[in-house]
């Protein structure tokens, strides 16, 4: 039964992970990666590691992201085309 719910996450971890790097926004890959943070929290929980679990949801979804996104909003957009 785990690995149906294993094998799901794993395709949701690519599928984030290449999301984030086509996408062209910074806000949107920044997001993504945040997404990708909490589903390998998601994954650690159903592998029975749930305090590595919960520190990557803290860690790495919560604080990383709004650091990454409070950098974004405080630089300047520049095009270089």
């Amino acid at each position: 039964m785990h690995w149906k719910l294993e094998l799901i996450l794993l395709v949701m971890l690519l599928l984030t992970a290449f999301i984030s790097l086509k996408v062209r926004d910074l806000l949107a890959a920044v997001v993504m990666l945040g997404v990708f943070s909490f589903v390998v929290a998601l994954l650690f929980v159903v592998m029975g590691a749930v305090d590595v679990g919960f520190t990557e949801a803290v860690v790495g979804a919560g604080v990383t992201t709004v650091l990454y996104i409070v950098a974004l909003f405080h630089s300047t957009r520049e095009t270089t085309d």
